[in-house]
């Protein structure tokens, strides 16, 4: 994987070809759509396919009140592009330095003399440049000038609405899991850090590993089926995300029971694919029902994950 945060190591290898930019947030099917074409022109101009992208997302720093919940962290972000073909990740610190170019000067500091394009993709909406003032007919002009081929790739529609990051978050955000992964080209994955819980789990027989500082979108309270990644294995879990009413702790959790795992993780980083939404959160009278519910969740949950084991294992 190729993931460059600094212009200045693009060697001669790494320049021309084709280029588009965008924030690839979650990487779905839209994205994919955008580097197939990407592809083909990288192909045609005998040089690198390379998606610019930015960390943070601009909206963070210039409206940090309405900045979205991030899909993917950065490093995911690029394996994901390189699993769909993508030579190289550049990703370019916001600051506000570039938030200042204007669209003109962005196009020959940045696609120009940096990246060395020979070629663009960009989606129908693209806005780049001081207050969004390069738009695609712009960008259309500022091409055609420097002989640059710009290829506009229309946005992929289903169900009567657009692919998006945006329709992405709102599904994990509603808990709607099934239909989020539909639109990823991957499951969508969070990472969080293994810390100390109430050992609510142990007492009833389901040990949970709980997971803290998670840092994309968290989706809505409910029971999960998903994969488990630690540094070892990657096994099938069942998921319980929010408070514990049976308990009357009302505390948002982030709980991991991994199927057929006994060990130590305390400490370490744990990666979690959501698979499907087996179940909103429930209060039950006592703890051996919530127990009977255990099982049964459980059970579903192994047989989910199981056959996306097994599929993607091939």
């Amino acid at each position: 994987m190729k993931l460059i945060r600094d212009l200045s190591q693009l060697d001669d290898t790494l320049r021309g070809g084709a280029v588009t930019i965008g924030n690839f947030d979650g990487v779905h099917r839209g994205h994919a759509r955008i580097v197939e074409q990407l592809k083909n022109l990288a192909t045609k101009h005998n040089g690198p396919a390379k998606v610019f992208t930015f960390d943070p997302h601009p909206v963070r720093l210039l409206r940090p009140q309405l900045a979205p919940p991030p899909l993917t962290w950065t490093s995911r972000k690029a394996l994901l592009l390189e699993e769909l073909g993508v030579d190289v990740t550049v990703v370019y610190p916001t600051n506000p330095s570039l938030l200042e170019l204007s669209a003109e000067d962005f196009f020959q500091q940045i696609i120009v003399d940096a990246l060395g394009a020979k070629a663009l993709v960009e989606g129908p909406n693209f806005a780049f440049g001081k207050g969004r003032e390069g738009t695609i007919e712009v960008l259309q002009l500022l091409c055609d000038t420097n002989e640059v081929e710009l290829q506009v790739v229309q946005p992929l529609l289903e169900e009567e609405d657009y692919v998006s990051s945006s329709r992405i978050r709102r599904a994990v955000a509603a808990g709607d899991i099934d239909s989020a992964r539909r639109d990823l080209t991957r499951p969508y994955r969070l990472r969080g850090m293994v810390t100390h819980g109430m050992k609510r789990g142990s007492e009833i027989g389901f040990p949970t590993a709980n997971l803290d500082a998670i840092d994309t979108l968290i989706p809505a309270p409910g029971v999960y089926a998903g994969v488990a990644i630690t540094e070892s294995c990657s096994l099938p879990a069942a998921i319980h995300v929010g408070g514990n009413p049976t308990f009357k702790e009302d505390d948002h959790k982030f709980e991991v029971h991994i199927i057929g795992f006994e060990g130590n993780l305390y400490g370490q980083i744990m990666e979690v694919d959501m698979l499907s939404r087996i179940r909103g959160t429930v209060s039950f009278e006592s703890a051996a029902q919530l127990k009977s519910q255990l099982q049964q969740d459980v059970a579903e949950a192994r047989e989910i994950a199981t056959e996306y084991l097994m599929r993607s294992r091939g």
